[in-house]
């Protein structure tokens, strides 16, 4: 192994053995860049491409309202991808939308886009009542309100929602069709974010590449953990988990090696 030393000088050592954990390719402004690849590339090691993951997701947004609502929460709604239905917050952006529940199904939308094409993310704006139960109070007589102010007023409907009705196109007549809408406000997906901004990385070296005890097949010694590996996790701690749990049985297994090593010379 050559490392760069403080001093500008160059390192270079042979260790018995050696655990690598470099992360994978998410915000790689802060480091995690992926460029190990290229190493482990050249030697044969077998690997799944990078893919952002716990990211948000782009939807192709009007100016007029991108321009007014991103920076703009989305409280207390449910979103569903397929057959997968989350509720949350999501938070507009220029760009489309973020957040926990956006997170929770990012890799369902990932598989999504690499299956359908175009997916259709849907959210259910109102998910704490019923669609008749909806349908009766926007039928109330609205009086002098505008649409927005009745839906705000019968339907508890937040500014930025009541423009979502509108951008996702034109707004049925009657309070039936209209609570449908807000039930299953359909958003047509355009792609994710990209890695540079995603919490973390899908891909990696694949679990063919390496054995039970984390080291590489057919390099004896040289050892993986954590995001360098091909798995995938949520949000809320369990993606450290997972970087502690495979470096701590790596270096359970390092220890192993070390020994076996020094038994047999």
């Amino acid at each position: 192994m050559l490392f760069d030393t403080p001093e500008g000088g160059q390192s270079c050592t042979a260790p018995d053995a050696v655990l690598l954990a470099t992360g994978g390719a998410s915000w790689p402004r802060l480091g995690s860049d992926g460029l190990w690849t290229g190493a482990t590339d050249a030697i044969g090691i077998g690997r799944t491409p990078f893919a952002p993951s716990n990211c948000g997701v782009r939807i192709d947004w009007s100016a007029h309202f991108a321009g007014r609502f991103q920076g703009v929460p989305l409280k207390r709604i449910a979103l569903s991808i397929g057959d997968r239905t989350v509720r949350g917050e999501a938070m507009i952006t220029e760009s489309g939308l973020e957040g926990g529940g956006i997170y929770a199904l990012s890799p369902d939308i990932r598989r999504a886009l690499e299956t359908q094409g175009a997916p259709v993310l849907t959210l259910d704006l109102r998910p704490d009542l019923e669609t008749a139960a909806l349908a009766a109070r926007l039928a109330r007589p609205r009086g002098k309100n505008s649409l927005s102010n009745h839906l705000r007023k019968s339907a508890g409907l937040a500014p930025a929602a009541v423009a979502l009705l509108q951008e996702a196109g034109e707004r049925p007549d009657n309070a039936e069709a209209l609570a449908a809408r807000i039930k299953a406000l359909p958003l047509p997906v355009a792609g994710l974010a990209g890695l540079e901004r995603a919490i973390s990385s899908a891909g990696g070296i694949s679990w063919e590449s390496i054995d039970g005890s984390y080291m590489l097949t057919g390099h004896p010694g040289i050892f993986v953990a954590g995001e360098m590996i091909d798995w995938d996790a949520p949000t809320g701690g369990y993606l450290l988990q997972a970087c502690f749990a495979t470096g701590l049985a790596a270096a359970h297994a390092i220890e192993a090696h070390l020994a076996g090593t020094r038994t047999t010379r």
